[in-house]
Order: C-alpha cells, then structure tokens, then sequence
C-alpha cells in the first residue's frame, strides 16, 4: 500500500505550523518511495483549512467535522481519525506531529488499527518493505534506529526534526467528507484550565525568549518580558524557574516541558542542562546570554555573550527599540 497519511494538528480551527512541516517531510519521502500523500483533518469548523495541506503535498484531504472536538477528549478523536484512515483505504505510513495531543490518542490509534507505533521520531525512510526510524533518547544524548517491516507503521514526529517545504498556493486536494457520528462517551469535559497571554504561543513562535535561573526572581523575569515585548517573541522559561514559582508551567521549555523549533532563540541566564536543551536545540539561531563562560549552552549556542545579564539585556533592549524606530 504505497500510501502516506498525515493527521494533522489543528487548535482554535487553525492548523498548527507542525503540521506542515510533516507534511512537507511526507511528500519528499512519497517522492523517493513512489507513494501517494494523503491528509486527515479532524475538528470543529475546521474543512475551510483543507486546502492549506494542499499546498504542502497532500492530494486528498479527509475532513471530519463535528462539534463534539470543540474541546478535547481523545475517544472521539481516536474513532474519528480512524474513521478517516479506513475511509482513504488505510495507509502504509502514518504520521502526525509529536504533541500534546498526539501523545494522548495516538496510543489508542495504534490499538485500533493494530499497528506499529513510534513515537517521538527525528527521521524517517522507507526503503522498499521497510521503514527506518531513528528518534532520540536520554534528553537527546543517545539516538537508537528502529526498522519496521509492520504493514501499517504510526509515526509521531519530533518538532524540528524537518524543513518545512515552500508552500504551493496554486496546488489544491480533492476534499472527502468523511461521515462520522459521535460515540456515546462516559467522559465528560467539565473545564480547560489555561494561562491566557497576549504574547505569541510557544507552539507557533519564530521567536522564543526563555529565561533560567539566573534571572533570579520575579524583577529579573520581568527584564526579560521587557526583552521578548521588544522582539515580538514568545517567554519560556526553565523548570528551576517553574519550581521556584516565578513562571507557570505553560511556559517551561525542554524534556518535561514544550519542544519548540524557533529561527531565533534566546536562552537568557540558562546554564544549559540536557533537560532544557532537548527541548530547544533544533532551533535554528541560539543566542546565549550567561556569565559562566564554560556553561553548556555555548556549546549549542550560534552566538554567546558572557557576562551579567543585567548589565547586558536592558542595552540590547534598547538598540533593538532604536533599529524598530528607525527601520
């Protein structure tokens, strides 16, 4: 069955950029394979996004709609996306993006479908009757390589791990409707307990400020707010910061935490620790701030300043102010 499928990730009606960035992985993976690329959408008024999967590869899009996903419970979302994948005629590659969603329902998809599941992976090939995986572990300090002959293999993909393509604005897929009624459920979703921000989400940012220990104390936290306001970023922070109590949990970054893929990160006052880089070494510029000059984070930095934060971030805030007023 030379058929892939991406279910994509999707919150508040609107695709995830994750999504596109598997997408775009699975077309150049089709391509080498002679495989076909297909799409699952699963959500509440979400098929006006159908064709925005078009423009990164996908043929065919299976749409289920229905008012029940408005809030998430992974029983309608496993049966759902099945669903889909037994209405496109299965698929021999399945993958989606590793979230926090994926990481509840895909188990339960993998049950259903009785199909080799992996989650978490950095790269992916299929070569003849054979998927080859490699994903990572111990924070990213060892890899293992994993290969599958299972006639239907689900895949979970690491942020990151891929480039996302040029989208193709002209390139439009062929939409099913897929028809799905809602399972009775012993579940109930009685509330989301969420921080409300008017800073860009982690999830989505190109930008990411993130701030540790060194920022010491609510006063310091707010110099970097100061930092990420000023470059229109997004605040992370580490799991010292989090225990201590001067960030929210939403906002820790690394193993137990967000793994973000950002052009530019700003790792302020963050010693380095496998904890956090695993969750934020595949961004693609790090500029580290630090006083210890042998701390970690140089090593996976592009560009390190050593010295007192507090002497170095208020300067930069300012030059990035004068380079907005005069741009």
């Amino acid at each position: 069955m030379s058929k892939i499928i991406v279910i994509a990730d999707a919150k508040a009606g609107k695709i995830k950029k994750g999504s596109y960035e598997v997408l775009s992985e699975a077309s150049r993976i089709a391509k080498a394979s002679s495989a076909t690329v297909e799409a699952v959408l699963v959500g509440a008024n979400i098929a006006s996004e159908a064709q925005n999967l078009a423009h990164y590869g996908a043929s065919k899009v299976y749409v289920v709609e229905n008012d029940i996903f408005e809030s998430y419970l992974n029983t309608p979302v496993i049966s759902a996306v099945k669903a889909a994948i037994d209405a496109a005629g299965g698929a021999r590659l399945i993958m989606t993006p590793s979230c926090e969603t994926s990481k509840d329902y895909i188990p339960g998809l993998v049950a259903e479908l009785d199909a080799c599941g992996i989650l978490d992976c950095s790269k992916v090939s299929w070569e003849g009757d054979s998927i080859k995986i490699e994903r990572p572990l111990m924070a990213a300090k060892a890899r293992s390589e994993m290969e599958t002959q299972h006639p239907q293999v689900v895949l979970t993909i690491r942020s990151g791990s891929f480039d996302t393509a040029d989208a193709d604005t002209s390139a439009t897929a062929e939409v099913v409707n897929v028809d799905y009624q809602a399972p009775s459920l012993k579940q109930v979703f009685k509330e989301l307990i969420s921080v409300s921000s008017d800073r860009v989400s982690l999830d989505d940012a190109d930008v990411v400020v993130s701030a540790g220990r060194g920022v010491k104390d609510a006063d310091g936290f707010a110099l970097i707010e100061k930092l990420a306001d000023s470059l229109g970023a997004a605040i992370g922070s580490t799991r010292a910061l989090v225990e201590s109590g001067v960030t929210p949990a939403t906002l820790q970054v690394g193993q137990t935490g967000k793994v973000v893929t950002p052009d530019l990160y700003f790792a302020v006052g963050i010693s380095g620790a496998v904890q956090h880089t695993a969750g934020m070494s595949n961004s693609k510029v790090i500029v580290a701030i630090n006083k210890d000059p042998e701390a970690p984070i140089f090593n996976i930095a592009d560009y390190g300043l050593v010295g007192d934060l507090f002497k170095i971030v208020p300067p930069l805030i300012e030059a990035i102010e004068e380079v907005k007023k005069n741009s």
